[in-house]
């Protein structure tokens, strides 16, 4: 059956629509507390656990992944994830810790790690000239979820309570994530109009060196992609997985408020992935992650020092668009360098740093919060990374002005 391309960014999207419900987990912290009895620390620890084998599946079965073709691997991530909906009812209605953990944290984060690698080296190939906007097509939907998944869960979670929350979301999912995955697939040979093909024909094309992952590892520019994804990940999560609390908590928001400023940043970390993924077309993939880092600075040194509620959520959105950002243009930066033939394996390497960032960002903030009874320390903190990471982006940038070819240099 020959496929349309739109349809198959329909189905990325769709996809990346239900797994990205993971970031609206914010949403649900106090109602677990405050119904469960679970501590701060121990409620983000489920949602830090879900990132974490989301990094890890990512990183050890992008191969596989790669092998088995986007249609079974969809269905892979739809089996884990609604078995983690279903599994995390049963956890909350035994009130059992360990279950929650073992249901969203470890089965969820298989699921999230097999259908967020699943779309994205596919629609890089169906749009061949103009990659970034491709990939911030697939990743689109990942930072959109939470724009619908936030007002839900508040809304079942009022009308239904917490058990029956998960169970309608799991069956909603299995009807869209079953859907999308049988329709994902590989372009054929004439799928991909002409134009397309030849406009894709530029400096970072597939005309370039191929490198294995193998070969990408043993180049220093890995590593330090590595890093830069690891510290805007750590500082972007960490702020997400607390957006609710810290709100109610630092300017006084209503529950149902902060509800709905979750919901705008999925609005904006879904729009700032396609934007800056399509600016990164022109401006350059090195030249955008400079400019997230400068706005990264100046965003998290004003956000320790608010007090209104209204600059709070502009603050708290620039932050998450540059966050979605660095995501969407991530997969275009690395077929630039590494091209894309073995893209969905090196791209699985790289996430294992939102893996360890799932882990490092809100564990970090819950200790100083915990500890300190303030958020700013942590944002100060965060600063300073971020500082850090901009002179390595621009050490990168300048060792990497001429593309691949300096790349070919470092493999040897």
């Amino acid at each position: 059956m020959k496929r349309n391309r739109w349809l198959i960014a329909l189905s990325a999207m769709g996809l990346h629509l239900c797994i990205g419900s993971v970031y609206a987990w914010s949403v649900l912290t106090k109602p677990i507390m405050e119904s469960m009895g679970f501590t701060l620390k121990e409620t983000t620890w489920t949602f830090s656990l879900a990132i974490l084998f989301l990094g890890l599946s990512a990183g050890f079965l992008g191969s596989f992944v790669q092998k088995i073709g986007p249609r079974k691997s969809g269905l892979l991530s739809m089996t884990c994830f609604v078995t983690a909906m279903f599994g995390t009812a049963a956890a909350l209605y035994a009130h059992s810790l360990p279950m929650l953990y073992a249901f969203y944290g470890v089965i969820g984060g298989i699921g999230l790690g097999t259908g967020y690698i699943t779309p994205v080296s596919t629609l890089v190939k169906w749009f061949p000239e103009n990659r970034g906007f491709a990939t911030g097509l697939a990743i689109m939907g990942f930072g959109f979820a939470s724009l619908i998944a936030g007002p839900a869960m508040q809304l079942l979670v009022q009308h239904f309570g917490l058990v029956a929350n998960f169970i309608i979301l799991g069956c909603v999912y299995m009807v869209i994530m079953t859907a999308s995955s049988l329709y994902l697939a590989s372009p054929a040979a004439g799928d991909v109009p002409a134009k397309a093909e030849k406009e894709g024909t530029v400096e970072y094309a597939d005309a370039q060196p191929q490198f294995t992952v193998r070969q990408a590892m043993k180049t220093w520019q890995f590593y330090a992609i590595w890093w830069l994804f690891f510290t805007n990940i750590t500082c972007g999560i960490a702020l997400l997985s607390v957006a609710s609390p810290m709100a109610q908590d630092v300017v006084g928001m209503s529950p149902l408020a902060a509800a709905s400023m979750v919901g705008l940043i999925g609005l904006m970390n879904g729009a700032g992935r396609i934007a800056w993924a399509t600016v990164s077309d022109y401006l350059g993939r090195s030249a955008t992650y400079v400019l997230f880092f400068l706005i990264e600075i100046l965003a998290f040194w004003q956000l320790a020092r608010v007090t209104s509620a209204f600059s709070f959520q502009v603050l708290v959105l620039l932050i998450i668009s540059c966050y979605g950002g660095g995501f969407s243009c991530m997969p275009a930066y690395l077929s630039d360098l590494f091209g894309t033939k073995y893209l969905s394996a090196i791209h699985g390497r790289i996430l294992t740093a939102w893996g360890a960032a799932g882990v490092a960002g809100p564990l970090v903030l819950s200790l100083i919060k915990e500890n300190t009874n303030s958020y700013a320390v942590t944002l100060y903190f965060f600063v300073g990374a971020f500082v850090a990471a901009l002179a390595l982006m621009i050490f990168l940038k300048y060792r990497t002005r001429h593309g691949i070819a300096r790349v070919a240099e470092a493999r040897g």
